[in-house]
């Protein structure tokens, strides 16, 4: 993740998760907040300490500081009898897949629920499948009942641009247009984060011109880098009480450019790809160990180059 880019466009936040190299957010920039901070802004301390635990993303988490400032102060506005602000926090997620979106939108989840922005902080995922029914009528009830559902939480749609796939005649349209209505019937205590890769996104914004505006924050998740897949691979393992050999290290850095170099960027899963590797790893370990008669709390832990699969 290389190069920084925030902007805004049109009223929208539009923020790229892509910090350079040995480049830090200041000190002020990434609100570090001391013993007695903490206690008075418990929400932020909480989501702060699930968000250290993301590799790469300092945009991100410079934006979940300043949406969290935003919120505390319109409240202390309100208490002073001043005029707030009320800004929906509608969102579009745009990247490929094993970026992070659907573990930064449970996160987010949380820091509404802490906030009391949202009175249940839960995550409903959905596809095209969930939203589209077979006849007239029937898309609009799906998703009707989906937002009921997601109601006091957050509605996440994964490759929300199938829904416009088929043209005007299509259901997909349908549910689009319940969606908005929904967004604006339930302007409070409802969050919609729409998601995709991002040219299939740009694409569908502009089938949809009256989309766009009423998503004030966009935010782009770019492909991890290999170093930042073997940082992931590292914190994967150590999660499941596992160690991890320096050669065993050295194939999974192999196996990262071997599959980049077979597949697109779109069709590479990042972050998904380390996480089916490990699986892999710990299934084969678990073979090898078979073989032999003792067994000891090392070995048990120990991953092997032996047990990374790299792609012929």
């Amino acid at each position: 993740m290389q190069g920084s880019i925030t902007k805004r466009t049109k009223g929208q936040i539009n923020v790229v998760l892509n910090q350079k190299q040995g480049e830090s957010l200041s000190k002020q920039d990434t609100f570090l907040l001391d013993k007695e901070s903490r206690d008075k802004h418990y929400p932020l301390d909480v989501i702060q300490k699930e968000m250290a635990k993301l590799i790469g993303m300092d945009e991100l988490k410079y934006l979940v500081k300043e949406i969290y400032a935003w919120l505390y102060i319109n409240k202390c506005r309100k208490e002073k009898g001043l005029k707030a602000g009320n800004q929906a926090l509608h969102m579009l997620f745009k990247g490929n897949p094993g970026t992070g979106k659907t573990t930064v939108a449970r996160l987010l989840g949380k820091l509404f629920f802490e906030m009391k922005v949202l009175s249940k902080g839960h995550l409903i995922e959905a596809e095209r499948a969930d939203l589209v029914g077979e006849y007239i009528g029937h898309t609009a009830q799906k998703t009707r009942e989906l937002v009921k559902k997601a109601s006091g939480g957050i509605l996440f749609i994964d490759e929300a641009y199938s829904l416009a796939r088929g043209g005007e005649k299509d259901f997909g349209k349908e549910a689009i247009d319940t969606l908005v209505k929904a967004m604006e019937d339930k302007q409070h205590d409802f969050m919609l984060i729409l998601a995709g890769y991002s040219d299939e996104m740009e694409n569908f914004l502009s089938l949809n011109p009256g989309l766009p505006s009423r998503f004030p924050i966009v935010i782009d998740f770019p492909d991890y880098t290999n170093d930042e897949l073997l940082s992931i691979a590292r914190q994967m393992v150590v999660e499941r009480e596992y160690l991890i050999t320096k050669e065993a290290e050295w194939k999974i850095k192999q196996s990262l450019m071997k599959a980049r170099s077979r597949h697109s960027d779109a069709a590479f899963s990042n972050g998904r790809y380390v996480r089916n590797l490990i699986e892999k790893a710990v299934r084969k370990q678990a073979v090898r160990l078979l073989r032999e008669d003792e067994i000891d709390r090392d070995r048990l832990m120990t991953l092997e180059a032996a047990d990374i699969q790299v792609e012929e």
